[in-house]
């Protein structure tokens, strides 16, 4: 797991972590919040939750200072990622999607 975002390319390979870890990853959900819907238990322990929470709150003032938009470049890698930009358009492209 990424341990600091700190460019741009930190917030796609940390969403990039988050969908592979088999989250519907959304900027504002708190990670305390989401549960694994064929057990019903927390994804997250406490400690594992607070750490995406702050790295997500990091993700928030790169985008900001990058002057681009977290929800749409969240949007972008989960549609690229999960293959649903064959279905939905993209709302962007800004960004490298190699990493």
């Amino acid at each position: 797991m990424i341990t600091d975002i700190k460019t741009l390319d930190d917030v796609v390979i940390f969403a990039k972590q988050l969908i592979a870890e088999g989250t519907n990853v959304h900027p504002d959900d708190d990670f305390n919040d989401y549960v694994n819907t064929e057990t019903g238990q927390p994804t997250y322990s406490a400690q594992e939750a607070s750490k995406r929470n702050e790295l997500m709150n990091q993700c928030f003032e790169v985008c900001e200072l990058a002057g681009s938009d977290i929800y749409d470049v969240i949007q972008e890698i989960y549609l690229i990622e999960t293959g649903l930009d064959k279905f939905i358009p993209l709302p962007f492209q800004s960004f490298d999607q190699q990493n």
